[in-house]
């Protein structure tokens, strides 16, 4: 297949740093790269692919100063993909919806992962416009806030097997790795890791939003107590030194999360994981298998000494039965080569009445627009 994939720009495919749909969106590229698909990648300038890479901004916008609005940028690369749709047969998205209003007049087939949380009030209006997109999600608990819409599948995130290595030993300290902010909860890692007696490393990176609660909140915490180490943001090969050699990690959130990637990544070294029942912890997790799922702190700091006597080769081989790039990337080629299916027996159909229907899917256009400059 001939597959256009349409990554955000705020990272670099894939991400230097922290980014888990960026990150994702190369992952899949790759693999379907390997799988021998021509695959197109519309991305930042930065970005590193085996595919054809058609850069739409020069660098990661979160590394540009001053790149404050990202909306110009993306609708922007839109345009890019539309005057190239003729390459393609089939358009992954992932920007969740700067695309609806364009693709409603495109004669070829779309889907859209959404990769974030949908609970947000605003969202409902701009959905129930524009509820025949084709939507994946990445978990059934992401799909709950949502009016009724056009989902046609859920696929689960996938790693590379050897991206992070299996370390049948692991160490004796807990780790929080991703974001700073008050809904994943490090007040509670550091609790836990006090609680219990046990070093915490914490490997998380702080957004400008997000400096006044870890000024005023967690560096006070982080401060009093010797056994708490906050580490920054960390790259792949630190990621994994550091998720190989830990006793567990913690995954503490509190907010509705849609997947939750470092929870793989743990359980691809063989590190378990403790996770509040919160989002999609319930579906990404094996209770007792993969780590322990809790509910209160009591919980939590009992489930340390469980879970740092698992055997770290049921919860590798856990990772390897569910959450490969393998296993996401054929769950993707199927349902592309469904939606493909699916708008070839539409364009059939529509022939009946040609005319109307033929404006309806963009088949009567105007000559193009001379090319964009993709040099800015």
């Amino acid at each position: 297949m001939r597959i256009a994939q349409i990554a955000p720009l705020a990272e670099s495919c894939p991400p230097k740093l922290y980014g888990g749909t960026e990150r994702i969106v190369h992952f899949l590229t790759e693999e379907l790269v390997g799988m021998g698909h021509d695959v197109t990648l519309f991305a930042s300038g930065d970005s590193r692919t085996s595919a054809e890479l058609v850069p739409c901004v020069p660098q990661a916008l979160r590394l540009v100063d001053g790149a404050q609005n990202l909306v110009p940028h993306h609708l922007s690369m839109v345009e890019r993909v539309r005057r190239r749709l003729s390459d393609f047969d089939i358009v992954h998205f992932h920007i969740d919806l700067f695309h609806y209003p364009a693709i409603l007049t495109w004669d070829t087939p779309t889907v859209t992962t959404l990769h974030g949380r949908l609970d947000i009030p605003d969202l409902q209006t701009c959905y129930r416009t524009f509820s025949q997109v084709p939507l994946v999600s990445i978990s059934q608990n992401q799909r709950m806030p949502m009016p009724p819409v056009n989902w046609i599948d859920t696929v689960y995130h996938g790693l590379p097997d050897q991206m992070l290595p299996y370390d049948k030993d692991g160490g004796d300290y807990l780790v929080f790795l991703g974001r700073i902010s008050p809904e994943k909860r490090p007040d509670r890692a550091i609790e836990i890791a006090v609680r219990s007696g046990r070093p915490l490393k914490m490997a998380a990176k702080i957004d400008a939003v997000d400096q006044a609660y870890w000024d005023a909140e967690i560096r006070p915490l982080v401060e009093a107590h010797d056994n708490i180490e906050y580490i920054g943001e960390v790259n792949e090969a630190q990621k994994a030194e550091l998720l190989g050699g830990a006793g567990a990690l913690l995954f503490p959130i509190d907010w509705p999360e849609p997947f939750g990637l470092v929870m793989i990544e743990a359980m691809s070294c063989g590190t378990p994981v403790i996770a509040w029942r919160n989002g999609s912890v319930p579906e990404v997790m094996q209770d007792k298998v993969s780590g322990r799922i809790v509910d209160t702190m009591d919980d939590a700091v009992a489930a340390v000494d469980e879970v740092f006597g698992f055997d770290r080769a049921k919860v590798r081989d856990y990772f390897e039965r569910r959450f490969t790039v393998r296993r996401m990337a054929d769950d993707y080629v199927q349902m592309f080569e469904q939606q493909i299916a699916r708008h070839q027996n539409l364009r059939a159909i529509d022939t009946v009445d040609v005319f109307p229907d033929a404006l309806r899917q963009g088949s009567f256009r105007a000559a193009p627009p001379p090319a964009l400059d993709t040099a800015a």
